[in-house]
This record gives C-alpha cells, sequence and structure tokens, in this order.
C-alpha cells in the first residue's frame, strides 16, 4: 500500500474528511515530489498537489500520479476551500505540529466553512515510523555514502585542518558521492570541545585528543546518520577505558536489540554499563532516536519512553552512548540499526570503530 493510501485510511478511520498538508517533508512523503510552496489537499480518497507555475512543470513530471497537479489562478487556499466545499467536507486536519500561527489564521481567514483540526501531525508521524522496504533501502545508500565519508576523512585529516574545514571536507564528499545535501549540521569537535554532544565545528586547529565527528547523508529525502570519535597523537590510559566503555555499552545495546525488545530497556542496558565504569551522569542524552525523513522521529530510546513501548518490524533507531566530561573531553559512537520487514536485525553503518589514534 503507498503512502497516500495508507494515509488516507487513517484519516477515515479518526473521523477526518480531510487534510492540509504544508510542511515539505509531509508533502514529499504523500506525492514523491518535494517543494517548498504551495499545498497538498487530501480529500478521502482525492489527492491534489496546489503549487504555482515554479514548480508545475516539475511536479507534473515527477509527482505520484495518485495526486492531481493543480496551480490555480484564483489562490491556493480559495481553490483548497472550493475543493473542499465540492467534497462536502467538514472536519479538516492540519499539521499541528509544523504550521505556524500566521499560516493558520490565513487558512482561518479563507477556510470559514470548516473546522480545522489537530491530527495530520500525529497521523503522519505514526505512518513514518514503519519504513517499508524501498524506503530502508534509500537509507542503506544514504549510510553508505556516509561510511564512504569517514574512510575519506581519516585519509584526509591534518594536523593543519580546523574543525570546520574537517566538518566541510565531510559535507563535500558526500554532495560528491551522490549525496542531495546532509541530514543534518556536521558536528565536528576535537579535545575539550568534544565533551560539547553537540558542539559547532569552530576556525581553529584541531586540538589533540579526542576529534568526535557527527554527520550523515540525505538521499532521495531520506536520512542517515553516524558518529565516530577518533584519537589526535595518542590516547592514555583514562582516555582509551573512557572509550573503550563507550564502545562496550554500544555493542552490548546493539546485540540486545530484536523485534519486541523494549525501546527503554535498550537505554537502561547501555546507561548501566556506562554508569557501572565509573561515570554516573555523564551520558546525558538519550541513547538513541528514530531517523527517517527527519533525523529525529519516532521511536525513541530513552530513560523517559514507556516501558511498553517496543522495537517493531520497521523501525530505524541510532545506538548512540557517550561520556561526557565537561572542560575536559569526551566521546560518542553512534550506529544506525533497523528491524527490517521480516523481522531481522540490520545495522546499516559498517566504519570501523577500533580506537584509532592518528598523526
Amino acid at each position: 500500500m503507498s503512502h497516500f493510501s495508507s494515509f488516507c485510511d487513517a484519516l477515515a478511520k479518526a473521523e477526518l474528511d480531510a487534510a492540509i498538508l504544508t510542511s515539505s517533508v509531509s508533502q514529499r512523503y504523500l506525492s514523491n515530489f518535494l517543494y517548498h510552496d504551495g499545498y497538498l489537499l487530501v480529500v478521502g480518497k482525492k489527492g491534489y498537489l496546489i503549487t504555482d507555475f515554479r514548480y508545475e512543470e516539475a511536479a507534473r513530471a515527477k509527482a505520484s500520479p495518485e495526486l492531481e497537479v493543480l496551480c490555480p489562478d484564483c489562490g491556493m487556499l480559495v481553490c483548497i476551500a472550493g475543493l473542499l466545499s465540492e467534497a462536502g467536507a467538514r472536519r479538516v486536519a492540519i499539521e499541528e505540529s509544523s504550521l505556524s500561527v500566521s499560516a493558520l489564521e490565513r487558512m482561518k481567514k479563507t477556510l470559514t466553512d470548516f473546522e480545522l483540526c489537530s491530527g495530520a501531525s500525529e497521523i503522519l508521524s505514526e505512518l513514518r515510523t514503519c519504513k517499508n522496504a524501498d524506503e530502508l533501502a534509500v537509507i542503506d545508500r544514504a549510510q553508505r555514502i556516509t561510511d564512504a565519508a569517514f574512510s575519506h576523512i581519516l585519509k584526509a585529516l591534518t594536523p593543519s585542518m580546523t574543525e570546520i574545514d574537517v566538518a566541510l571536507e565531510l559535507e563535500f564528499f558526500m554532495r560528491r558521492s551522490g549525496a542531495d545535501g546532509i541530514a543534518f549540521n556536521t558536528i565536528a569537535v576535537s579535545g575539550s570541545a568534544s565533551s560539547l554532544p553537540h558542539g559547532t565545528p569552530r576556525p581553529c586547529k584541531l586540538e589533540r585528543g579526542f576529534l568526535t565527528m557527527d554527520f550523515g547523508a540525505s538521499v532521495d529525502g531520506y536520512c542517515a546518520d553516524m558518529t565516530r570519535t577518533v584519537v589526535l597523537g595518542r590516547a592514555d590510559e583514562d582516555m582509551k577505558h573512557l572509550y573503550n566503555t563507550v564502545l562496550r555499552a554500544q555493542t552490548a545495546a546493539i546485540e540486545a536489540a530484536s523485534e519486541g525488545c523494549s525501546c527503554f530497556g535498550l537505554d537502561k542496558i547501555a546507561r548501566d554499563i556506562i554508569e557501572g565504569a565509573g561515570y554516573k551522569n555523564r551520558f546525558g542524552h538519550s541513547l538513541g532516536h528514530g531517523v527517517g525523513m527527519h533525523v529525529h522521529e519516532e521511536p525513541r530510546l530513552s530513560p523517559k519512553t514507556a516501558p511498553e513501548k517496543k522495537l517493531c518490524r520497521g523501525h530505524v533507531v541510532t545506538v548512540e552512548p557517550g561520556i561526557y566530561l565537561a572542560g575536559k573531553y569526551g566521546c560518542r559512537i553512534e550506529d544506525m540499526i533497523a528491524i527490517d520487514n521480516s523481522g531481522n536485525l540490520i545495522n546499516f553503518t559498517k566504519s570501523p570503530k577500533e580506537l584509532t589514534e592518528l598523526f
């Protein structure tokens, strides 16, 4: 069943007559076409991609045949009002998690005859959580490019590079290798800055010590996400102990991952190992998160996740424990795994994880 058909069925189940989708991610998910100005209207079993002249030719060539492409002269919201009236729709879902207040006010001024309801964001989030075989294949392609970028950067790194140089080299390599873009802003932080889980690359030469790189390619709208930490120079015994603790925690969590396992439980496996090694309160984020068209999706591998939340077929999640010693250094290791549609565990990430010392 297509994404569009599944969304139509979910709308009907929620007793919603129609939906107006405004985010480019949701529009692409249902139409297979990326555009940034317009609406996607779903009414019953019908879909309309509503845009303007700039996207018309490309939309007619590339968008799913399940949707009719419209470029109205009367104004997009006026066109939507007419289509809703014609179909007898009353309850219309909006994307409550991404629609701005000003955009909602514009809708209310034109769509006065309809009840605008929240619900579209929740439905789409639930649908996007479980990937089909085609989506898993695209994510695998994105990760292949990301793995290749890591192999490249290990050869390209020099002591004279800045953190910004490292980030740009990774990004350029991924684009040159076939990525549509980057899945998120690349992290490359060294030395004392490696204690910042989401530190920003600095315009200064690489510091000796840990270098943490968190990056990912985007392919056909789907994201990859991985982190590797290497050592610039030589690791002392404390650094080796910290690194190997993170690796041991990650390995144990991945080995425990399977269809039906607890998301909360996987986080606890990794957290218990880290805290048991003497790093209590030094692993301050969750073990992982879902990945898809957004780099952060459901489900979450977190101590805050309900114990009954399980990994299911089609779930793609990161496994990324870390230890961060403020003002000193930090380390994170991240793979991206999935439960495929046969219930098997996949690890998309092939890059090596043994402690690597450079320079």
